[in-house]
């Protein structure tokens, strides 16, 4: 299931591959809903460790969706970005 960024009324994803990190996608409730997916999943698997593009494909992603959720969840502390790329649960603290 791909999740097309125009659907879910997103203005600009915010992520470092080129697209304005300082926009908030609107909130809908595809986006709430997969706002809480991609949390549930982290959750479940305590050591997940993904890639953009790893993410893209798990979840069935586009670019600009998987990169606004993810940095959604950065801003919101919940996950953490390493230095080579990979997206991890934050330390709870």
């Amino acid at each position: 299931m791909e999740i097309r960024t125009e659907a879910l009324g997103v203005a600009k994803a915010a992520d470092v591959y080129g697209i304005d990190r300082n926009t908030q996608p609107r909130t809908t409730p595809a986006i709430h809903e997969l706002l809480q997916r991609v949390e549930g999943e982290y959750r479940e698997m305590p050591g997940l460790s993904l890639t953009m593009s790893e993410a893209e494909r798990l979840w069935g992603l586009d670019r600009a969706t998987c990169a606004s959720v993810l940095t959604t969840l950065i801003e919101r502390r919940f996950l953490r970005q390493t230095t080579g790329g990979a997206y991890l649960r934050a330390p709870s603290g």
